[in-house]
């Protein structure tokens, strides 16, 4: 069965170059992120180089503060990936329990938790996050906490899907009749069957996850100076974009890499992991 999908994984890569590239940017933000100690610049140091364009001393040019830009861009995308990350982490948590426990269990469980589902997919998400976020302290754990909180939904129905589907097979019915818990019954039998659905899905929540860090932090409601997230970056090129359009251009094409690469990587995970 591995050794399946990772025949069926090249192939889908082999197939999809722009996924390979997609997968080597990923890789390489990813690494940048990690290793930003490394770059031997302060990204919150100020100089009077001033909104100086991409140049060899500054190969990102500085803002308008004077701080190096390809350094604030390194570290921004470490606050912008981990948010991505960890917000996917607990979103997918949060679906994983409510959409298995609603499918596994039917019924009345399976109606109050899906109607849930059906209010909260029906509020304006992103504007429940502003006015969450202004009764919060501003800030990485509260960004990634609201994000996961409200973004677990379609998650849920997927898996709720996925686990009706197997309530009637065998090991599953005979996991019932031989009395089985319920949570060692969709541990042991239900999970590792829909896990290729759920590592896909987690893989597209990453990249909304990001996109909504940035608007959030455009906003100015996000990640607060002077610690920098791609978001905050944009926001702040607002002012200056006639003036210095490569404060704009960066983050800006980060994200856009960032976002595109994830769903690019879908994509192939899910024409893996699809039904044939």
């Amino acid at each position: 069965m591995r050794e399946n999908i990772w025949k069926n994984i090249k192939i889908g890569f082999r197939t999809n170059k722009l996924a390979v590239a997609g997968l080597a940017a990923l890789i390489l933000l990813s690494l940048m992120s990690i290793f930003a100690f490394l770059y031997p610049v302060d990204p919150n140091a100020i100089s009077m180089e001033r909104l100086v364009g991409p140049c060899e001393a500054h190969l990102f040019g500085t803002d308008e503060m004077g701080r190096d830009y390809l350094a604030r861009c390194i570290y921004g995308g470490r606050a912008s990936l981990l948010v991505g990350f960890l917000s996917m982490i607990l979103s997918t948590l949060i679906g994983v329990i409510v959409g298995a426990v609603s499918g596994f269990m039917g019924g009345i469980v399976d109606a109050v938790l899906m109607r849930l589902v059906d209010a909260l997919m029906s509020l304006p998400t992103f504007l429940i996050m502003i006015v969450m976020n202004a009764y919060l302290k501003p800030g990485l754990q509260n960004i990634v906490l609201i994000i996961g909180f409200l973004t677990w939904m379609n998650i849920a129905r997927i898996v709720r899907g996925e686990t009706i589907s197997l309530n009637e097979r065998e090991y599953v019915v005979y996991a019932r009749i031989s009395g089985q818990k319920t949570f060692s019954t969709i541990v042991r039998h239900i999970l590792p069957n829909i896990m290729p659905t759920i590592i896909v899905s987690a893989t597209m929540n990453i990249a909304s996850a990001i996109l909504m860090e940035s608007a959030l932090s455009f906003f100015g409601l996000g990640i607060q100076p002077p610690t920098a997230s791609w978001g905050s970056m944009l926001s702040n090129a607002q002012k200056y974009i006639q003036q210095a359009p490569h404060l704009a251009v960066f983050p800006g094409a980060l994200i856009l890499i960032t976002v595109i690469s994830f769903n690019y990587l879908g994509e192939v995970l899910r024409k893996v992991f699809e039904p044939k």
